[in-house]
């Protein structure tokens, strides 16, 4: 290698480093860009051993598509609730498909892992996501996952939480 392709290389080089320095601390974690950022999760949040919440699941060719209500006691699903018919189905067909936020959580850090061309998520305020975004391959059809989190109520101090549900019973229980 001649000493001019070396210095143009050399230049290069440097200049594709100082510009991912850069990049690297754009967004502070106060930011909305930060909020959305992958792998950022705000404030302490932990899950919880008992919670409820909403998930809307679209996306995808997956059995688990609708929108579910989910109780969650000592970190296991104890109660899912299809709010509409595919919903229904999916629980009455694989009531174990049905996941907790931690396991919502665990499926976005493998399709980190996993080099997914989309693994993202947003946070609510105290940490815990409320939309995870998946697309493990772009050109594929039929792999994305979206995930909608809504009406998320820790359980409170005596572990009873909230078991209120909407529609239809149909329930779920893990054992």
């Amino acid at each position: 290698m001649t000493a001019p392709a070396r210095a143009v290389l050399g230049a290069v080089l440097i200049g594709g480093i100082v510009c991912a320095v850069a990049a690297c601390g754009t967004a502070t974690s106060a930011s909305p860009e930060a909020e959305g950022a992958p792998g950022h999760v705000r404030g302490d949040w932990r899950e919880p051993a008992s919670y409820t919440y909403t998930l809307r699941s679209s996306e995808g060719e997956r059995s688990l598509l609708g929108t579910f209500r989910i109780s969650v006691r000592d970190g296991v699903v104890v109660r899912a609730v299809g709010l509409d018919d595919s919903a229904r189905r999916a629980v009455e067909s694989a009531p174990d498909a049905v996941p907790t936020l931690g396991e919502l959580l665990a499926e976005l850090e493998q399709a980190r892992r996993d080099d997914a061309d989309t693994a993202e998520a947003r946070y609510a305020a105290d940490g815990h996501p409320v939309r995870i975004v998946l697309d493990w391959e772009e050109n594929a059809v039929d792999d994305e996952a979206h995930y909608d989190i809504t009406a998320y109520e820790p359980a409170d101090t005596k572990g009873t939480g909230s078991t209120r549900s909407t529609g239809d019973t149909t329930d779920a229980r893990r054992t």
